[in-house]
């Protein structure tokens, strides 16, 4: 690194360990992100079908085409926050949970708005106010996921984040899959019920996000904007030159795609193959509870495996659990004891995640000798993205080619097509991650701290 970029990068306070507020305060704001974004994951293809009115293909295109929208629109986003000068003193990335999560609230409940209109109308309407979501989720989430790379460049430190991270995502999907639909049936029309409950919700949102941004410190400071012209070639090159990122994205189209056909596909399972949609939040209560376990010992696995061996774990323990509910007859009881299991097992690699991303950017600055956080994670967001268009997709076209029918008594082939969507593809996926990672994750944590000692050497 030359002495002019050495200026430009500054680790104020970089041996500082990180207290045990900030690193809980870091994790509520995944926990305020989940109050507006598992929303829209676990219930809008409900709300579409059911109380939208359209047709379930149809809905499985808007998620196809909103994300893949709010994909690309990723990398722009995070580059005009590497790129942003005048930088003050609250930061580079808080200020945006601030002001960002506020919209994001109110986009949240204009999505659960049924205009009375004709099913194009309805379409229209529905794509418009999705993908602008999807643009405001972006200002905020990418921000949010660049800070812990910002926070602190140890090891540890990164790893004890990443786990407050997964526990703060976990908790909000635990409290929006078991308390949103006892709450919604309360009302008599769900037209109405929607957007008054995901409203509420999403103020809860934004105030752990001020939680967030109050107490977290940007300690890895980038006094100056990349000198390198932002261009789209630029942005690429961000990509194609850090090849853990592509790996990393590469394993997350398809364990995030797992993930989120999972939460979707849960509602109908419940309502359907087991014929009382209320039991979906006391399954949720115990699946999304017992995860927890994986995530508390996070920290100490990767101390014992590492980062990389620890997901592999995590992904064959999902996978095996999802093969076996598949294949044993629809038990309460049983579906939920193996999709505890499962959601422990996937818990894993998603916590590790955050500190490999993280890792990634330091690997990128070290690689390129400049230090790019948002362009970085927002290129990793994309795989998320895409992996969230899909899932959404699958849901909807699936369920269409499956023959389901909204409010009424599911055909034996509906009912196997649905159970299906919700195990036998989360159980392919994931076993297509695990072999990504196992195979071509080559940043392992031996040379990730050869890198930022490297770093702390050039600065």
């Amino acid at each position: 690194m030359s002495a002019e970029l050495a200026k430009k990068v500054v680790p104020i306070e970089a041996e500082k360990r990180l207290s045990l507020k900030e690193k809980v305060s870091y994790g509520f704001g995944d926990f305020g992100n989940g109050f507006m974004f598992d929303l829209g994951q676990i219930y809008l293809l409900k709300f579409f079908t059911d109380v939208a009115g359209i047709p379930a293909a149809l809905a499985g295109t808007i998620f196809l085409v909103s994300k893949l929208f709010a994909a690309i629109t990723d990398p722009i986003v995070g580059s005009s926050i590497d790129y942003r000068k005048n930088i003050g003193s609250r930061g580079k990335f808080r200020p945006y949970l601030l002001i960002g999560s506020m919209v994001l609230a109110l986009l949240t409940i204009l999505i659960f708005l049924s205009p009375n209109l004709s099913t194009t109308g309805k379409l229209i309407y529905a794509y418009a106010t999705y993908m602008l979501w999807g643009l405001g989720y972006s200002f905020v989430n990418i921000p949010y996921g660049s800070l812990g790379a910002a926070m602190t460049q140890n090891a540890d430190d990164r790893t004890s984040i990443a786990t407050f991270r997964q526990i703060g995502s976990l908790g909000a999907l635990f409290i929006t899959s078991v308390a949103v639909m006892p709450i919604l049936v309360k009302f008599n029309n769900p037209k109405v019920g929607y957007p008054i409950v995901m409203g509420l919700f999403a103020v809860i949102g934004v105030i752990w996000f001020y939680v967030c941004y109050r107490n977290c410190k940007e300690r890895v400071v980038v006094k100056e904007a990349p000198k390198e012209k932002l261009t789209f070639k630029s942005v690429i090159k961000t990509f194609v030159q850090n090849k853990p990122l592509l790996t990393l994205v590469l394993m997350t189209i398809f364990s995030i795609s797992a993930y989120n056909i999972k939460s979707a596909m849960l509602v109908y399972f419940a309502q359907y193959n087991l014929g009382n949609v209320e039991l979906m939040a006391y399954m949720n209560f115990i699946i999304i509870g017992s995860s927890f376990l994986g995530v508390v010992f996070l920290p100490k696995l990767v101390r014992i495996f590492g980062k990389k061996q620890t997901a592999m774990i995590g992904f064959g323990i999902s996978v095996a659990a999802d093969l076996i509910n598949f294949l044993v007859p629809s038990n309460v009881y049983i579906f939920t004891i193996l999709a505890s299991i499962a959601f422990i097992g996937i818990s894993i690699p998603n916590g590790i995640t955050w500190a490999l991303v993280s890792d990634i950017i330091d690997y990128g600055e070290w690689k390129s000798g400049e230090r790019k956080e948002a362009t970085t994670y927002s290129l990793f967001n994309f795989s998320r993205k895409l992996a969230q268009s899909l899932s959404g997709f699958l849901s909807g076209i699936g369920l269409g080619l499956v023959g389901y029918v909204p409010n009424v008594a599911q055909t034996a082939g509906a009912l196997i097509g649905i159970k299906a969507l919700l195990l036998l593809y989360p159980a392919l996926a994931l076993t297509l991650a695990m072999i990504i990672v196992g195979f071509m994750y080559k940043l392992t944590d031996k040379q990730h701290a050869r890198i930022v000692t490297e770093l702390h050497q050039r600065s």
